[in-house]
């Protein structure tokens, strides 16, 4: 593996001889922890919907040292997901672990979102999800075991803004505690992370009109700063380790505290919070630049 690659904290050759599967992993917090998990001796099979990112993301790995294949997929059609997961099973065996990573929004107000609009969203960051992990325990981990690692959001508080989104994060919670307690009798472990603003490309999604909120979001945070990459990976990576072998059905925050507290009691003006440094080939998203 290359030296100057990816600055786990995570020992060397922990999934050595394992399959992972991320989808979303063409960019952003999917492609942060598709290179981690590489780097910790992982085959790493990514999907999406674009092919030219997914290939950008694998020669990455390859130049790294890692071993990754890529699958042109959309999550929310049934017959390609069942298909793809079969070609992987039948190509490169059981797979250990899933991170359902595929999903995304668009700012609206509740009052301005259309049947259409709440139902992409809704298929995007929940059935999509949903279809993926039924296919991975059916077709591989009722009999082999494995961990599962749902996205979902932020959404303690609401969703304000993105109702749609926050509807569809909160179902796929629910999802896995339901997961996690039917499939448990086949040593499959299902678990979440809720990442709150996180300094990822993800942000350059998003239109003109919310560059001056996105630029004021680390003010409303306890910490003082956005998330990183690499945080919401290493939350990741220690849910799919044996190190988790007895968490399953919980839905781990990565918000640096910022549903917390009241106006009662106004947040310090400053924060000791140093990013962890641990993607070497992040990049800062162009709307905090």
């Amino acid at each position: 593996m290359n030296e100057s690659g990816y600055r786990s904290v995570f020992r060397p050759g922990l999934f050595a001889g394992q399959l992972h599967w991320v989808t979303g992993g063409g960019s952003g917090i999917g492609r942060c922890v598709a290179h981690e998990l590489a780097a910790l001796g992982a085959t790493v099979v990514i999907s999406g919907r674009q092919a030219d990112n997914l290939a950008r993301v694998a020669a990455e790995i390859a130049e790294d040292g890692g071993r990754c294949e890529t699958v042109v997929l959309d999550i929310r059609d049934e017959d390609a997901v069942k298909a793809a997961v079969a070609r992987v099973v039948a190509e490169h065996g059981a797979i250990a672990g899933l991170v359902n990573n595929a999903g995304g929004q668009f700012p609206a107000p509740l009052m301005a979102i259309s049947k259409k609009g709440f139902d992409a969203v809704v298929a995007n960051n929940l059935t999509g999800g949903f279809l993926m992990m039924r296919e991975v325990f059916l077709q591989s981990m009722q009999d082999s075991g494995g961990a599962i690692v749902n996205m979902t959001a932020d959404f303690r508080n609401g969703m304000p803004g993105m109702g749609h989104s926050g509807a569809a994060r909160a179902g796929m919670a629910n999802l896995t505690m339901t997961a996690a307690f039917e499939w448990a009798h086949a040593g499959v472990r299902v678990n979440a992370v809720a990442p709150g603003w996180i300094a990822s490309s993800g942000l350059d999604r998003y239109g003109p009109e919310m560059k001056p909120i996105i630029a004021s979001l680390a003010g409303q945070v306890p910490l003082r700063r956005l998330g990183v990459e690499a945080e919401v990976s290493a939350a990741i990576v220690f849910l799919l380790s044996p190190a988790a072998a007895f968490v399953t059905g919980v839905t781990l925050p990565i918000d640096g505290g910022a549903p917390l507290g009241n106006q009662s009691f106004p947040m310090g003006r400053t924060a000791r919070s140093t990013p962890f440094d641990g993607f070497h080939r992040a990049t800062t998203p162009e709307v905090l630049r």
